[in-house]
């Protein structure tokens, strides 16, 4: 006998028992997927409070058993879970949605389960077979007997009566089995059996996913930036808190609903900047809002020049009685001079000649700015003193932040800075300025920023925009990156603005306005057409309200702001307009003209956008749009009002020629009225 073979004869050793390192192989649903799940679950996905949030788990089992799917979702620090049946779509995708009551941080998650009742009922309904059919209802039955003994009392005595009926029928032959099958597949009581499910196996995702939800301004809302220094009434003379109140009806009337302006702090005299940026300085020059702290204060104080913060908290209460809120900029460096650099020196890096390295962006250097060190051995202290300042504006009435290029302070800070004040106050919104690479602003977005600055100023061809603004509604990015888009800001004055055609700001104008939910224009410089740059190829503003006093025109009628207070009003009366994930791009045979589609969550609303990007000439083409799109029958003829114009168009089929003459208006702004009926059989246009 060969070696190691045994006699046939010979039994085999029993062989010793093993673990298997799983929870319970007999659980065997597979959730594949939640989404949205930003990073693996590692950050929040954003909604806004009392609107549905949309859930798709890929959810599936081995062979034809039907899986049953939950989605769970509770408020942080909640015990009790809310739970919600999701829906089989397609493909094994399940879908779906919940409403979070208020503003505040969520988890949500997926479980699921072979439904033994459900599987039976499934192939209950293909059996044909009399004798196949008597022995289901014997095996359901079962099943229902089963729900029985976990259902409630009010209910387990009518499903013990069906599992009855079933056996008893299962095994009488006069009954027909298409009456027992009719029986077994009663709906009324299958609803009831389907609320006792078995779910010792059930499979859980494994994670809580995050969720923030915010409030309805942080997916809508309209800026308006002016420097307050600017807002008085005679030239050279330093405005006030007090004039910018007097402003209030001015902004508001425009359509605006956030009024933001830069640092209202103390000034450094210390390396101050002039005019123009000049390095030296004549007697009279104010220096930037931006190079914060003197003796009088820091990041906590107000500019003695514009007023007391009694001043400030009446003007918070009266924007707020006119529908608007004051945004605070948030820049967190120091001038010079700022009470910060004696008392904390180590919060700052100092170089080998003993001085404190000021902000420099090889060739440009801000000698009048002394940035934080975030590698300080007393970060827990700088960390704790940046957000009380964020505390003591929550305590005056401020609820919205913009943040000064947050990308060049610590990541890590800011993600604890905005969890733990949003954790106390989750009405507050960060607007993050970060003009810097594509993943560091989605990082800021990821890390709590409510909304963020984009790309826009510098995407203004056909192909730049559909690109740009199709990866931000539909990109995976739309999960947590809310844009805020602006036409101009106080450092950019983009080479587009600089010839200052007015149809070319009106453009600019109802591109932000119409393409994105957010939107602000740095003012009174844009409606008032400024366009005037400090050199060739620079984006500054020759004589840049950043350093020096402006004086404006603030007559209602001077410039577009008639303009813009119309296409502010077809935003506020347009929900279509108010968010972005509706976003799609139409077809035109006209590379100068840039056609698009927004509709809102029920369908009701649809506006089409079109916008002639040469603002010299005329141009035409024809736009592809069927009916069908905008839930309009094919053959029946609908009409297209022009809310720019108020002019109405009947429009039928799917070709549809388009003119725009930019001396007269650059765009059209198109809502789609459907005709209808009523009772009176007459027609009318909705």
């Amino acid at each position: 006998m060969p070696d190691g073979l045994l006699p046939s004869s010979t039994p085999a050793e029993p062989q010793p028992p093993f673990a298997i390192d799983t929870p319970d192989g007999r659980s065997r649903a597979v959730v594949d997927a939640v989404l949205p799940a930003v990073d693996g679950g590692r950050f929040a996905a954003k909604c806004v409070a009392g609107e549905h949030f949309r859930v798709t788990a890929h959810v599936f089992t081995d062979g034809h058993d039907a899986p049953r799917v939950m989605l769970q979702w509770w408020k942080d620090g909640e015990a009790r879970r809310r739970e919600l049946p999701m829906k089989l779509r397609y493909n094994d995708e399940w879908h779906a949605d919940f409403v979070p009551p208020m503003a505040g941080r969520y988890r949500y998650t997926v479980v699921a389960w072979v439904d033994a009742f459900e599987s039976w009922r499934h192939e209950l309904v293909r059996r044909v077979d009399a004798d196949d059919i008597r022995l289901a209802a014997r095996v359901g039955a079962l099943e229902i007997r089963a729900a029985a003994a976990r259902a409630a009392a009010t209910e387990r005595e009518a499903l013990e009566d069906w599992a009855l009926a079933l056996e008893q029928g299962a095994q009488d032959p006069a009954l027909e089995v298409t009456a027992l099958k009719a029986l077994a597949l009663d709906e009324d009581l299958a609803v009831t059996a389907g609320r006792y499910p078995d779910r010792r196996l059930e499979t859980r995702y494994g994670a809580d996913l995050p969720l923030v939800a915010d409030r309805e301004r942080a997916r809508f809302s309209t800026w308006y930036e002016l420097f307050p220094r600017s807002a008085g009434d005679a030239p050279g003379a330093h405005g006030t808190l007090r004039d910018v109140e007097a402003r209030l009806p001015l902004v508001a009337a425009m359509g605006f609903d956030v009024l933001y302006f830069p640092p209202i702090h103390p000034i450094g005299r210390l390396q101050r900047k002039g005019r123009n940026n000049a390095l030296d300085t004549e007697p009279g020059d104010v220096g930037s809002p931006w190079a914060i702290g003197a003796a009088e204060g820091g990041h906590k104080a107000i500019l003695p020049a514009l007023g007391t913060p009694e001043d400030f908290r009446h003007l918070v209460a009266a924007a707020r009685a006119r529908g608007l809120e004051i945004a605070m900029d948030i820049a967190f460096q120091c001038a010079p001079d700022h009470p910060y650099v004696k008392a904390h020196p180590q919060w700052f890096r100092w170089r080998p000649d003993g001085s404190v390295q000021y902000a420099e962006n090889p060739p440009k250097k801000y000698q009048d700015i002394y940035p934080f060190n975030f590698e300080s051995e007393d970060w827990q202290g700088l960390w704790c003193e940046l957000k009380s300042v964020l505390d003591h504006w929550i305590a005056e009435g401020v609820t919205i932040f913009r943040v000064d290029n947050p990308h060049t302070k610590s990541f890590a800070f800011w993600e604890w800075a905005i969890t733990e004040c949003k954790r106390a106050h989750p009405e507050l919104i960060f607007l993050a300025e970060a003009f810097t690479r594509p993943k560091v602003m989605h990082r800021l977005a990821k890390l709590g920023f409510t909304q963020s600055y984009t790309y826009f100023t510098w995407r203004n061809t056909k192909a730049e925009l559909t690109d740009y603004f199709t990866e931000l509604a539909q990109g995976p990015g739309a999960d947590y990156f809310r844009p805020n888009v602006w036409p101009n800001t106080p450092d950019i004055l983009h080479a587009a603005l600089q010839g200052g055609e007015e149809a070319m700001f009106k453009l600019r104008l109802v591109l932000a306005a119409t393409l994105a939910a957010s939107y602000g224009i740095y003012g009174p410089a844009f409606e008032l057409l400024e366009h005037r740059p400090r050199g060739l190829s620079s984006e500054e503003y020759l004589d840049s309200e950043k350093y020096q006093l402006r004086h404006w025109d603030w007559e209602p009628d001077s410039g577009l702001r008639p303009f813009i207070a119309r296409v502010n009003r077809i935003r506020q009366g347009n929900a279509a307009l108010q968010s972005d994930r509706s976003l799609r791009f139409l077809d035109i045979d006209n590379d100068q003209l840039i056609a698009y589609l927004k509709a809102s969550d029920d369908g009701r609303n649809v506006v089409v956008t079109i916008v002639n990007l040469d603002p010299h000439n005329a141009q035409w083409g024809f736009l592809s749009l069927d009916p069908s799109e905008v839930d309009v029958p094919r053959d029946q003829p609908f009409q297209m009002h022009d809310l720019l114009t108020d002019q109405r168009f009947s429009w039928q089929g799917g070709r549809h020629f388009i003119r725009l003459e930019p001396e007269r208006v650059p765009a059209h702004v198109l809502v789609v009225r459907r005709r209808l009926r009523d009772e009176r059989d007459f027609d009318y246009y909705l």
